[in-house]
């Protein structure tokens, strides 16, 4: 602990502010694995299998019921396409699109946002280590020569932590992004691929139940009675 707080009081004020953006940054890496890990994971195809059995015994409240299990995103667009499966297809297919487009923001949301704290964490680092060496040479300059040598070496320590923790923070920072855009792209693209499957399964149960309803026997009127 003692040396941390050595760093800190050699790093300077940039330094503090390059902390404050390194919470900012696992505050957001963490919340965004919880969200990929917890609420946003859900297997796509064994879902949609489990929503085909359901709908080929015609039970559509069970499956309703077994979207509201979970909040992932992609129970929340079969949901909406089993709540409209009854003024058919097309509104079915508008529903679940309209559901999309509100889910994949939610998805994507902060991810972005880690570059851009790259660019931030490096520059106030940048700033750190011009500040730093600036307040040695003028340090430098008013101090006697037994000063000297202390002047120097505090505002090379500074110069050089301010470095390092802001490539440090813009590391991490890259790395997270990397991780959590693969997640993403993998949601979006399984989210995707699930509602044009599900559209089709739907589609498909609608037409098997208007043939079956077709190759019904009429029922026999009077005069074939009599």
């Amino acid at each position: 602990m003692s040396w941390l707080s050595d760093v800190f009081q050699k790093g300077g004020p940039f330094f503090i502010v390059n902390t404050f953006f390194l919470a900012i940054v696992i505050g957001l890496i963490v919340e965004r694995s919880i969200y990929f890990l917890g609420r946003g994971h859900l297997n796509a195809k064994a879902f949609l299998e489990q929503l085909r059995k359901l709908l080929s015994a015609n039970n559509v409240d069970r499956a309703k019921k077994l979207c509201d299990a979970t909040s992932a995103p992609v129970a929340r667009v079969a949901k909406a396409g089993l709540n409209r499966l009854h003024r058919g297809e097309a509104a079915v297919a508008q529903a679940m699109e309209e559901t999309m487009t509100d889910t994949i923001p939610e998805v994507k949301t902060r991810i972005a946002a880690l570059w851009s704290l790259a660019n931030i964490t490096t520059l106030v680092g940048l700033l750190g280590t011009i500040t730093g060496l600036i307040r040695t040479f003028k340090g430098i300059g008013n101090s006697s020569p037994a000063e000297r040598q202390k002047v120097l070496s505090d505002g090379i320590s500074e110069a050089m932590y301010n470095t390092a923790f802001g490539l440090a923070i813009a590391l991490l920072c890259m790395l997270g992004h990397l991780l959590l855009s693969s997640a993403m792209k993998k949601v979006v693209s399984d989210l995707e691929a699930f509602s044009l499957r599900f559209e089709n399964l739907l589609a498909d149960g609608a037409a098997g139940a208007a043939g079956t309803a077709s190759r019904a026997p009429a029922a026999p009127t009077e005069d074939a009675e009599i």
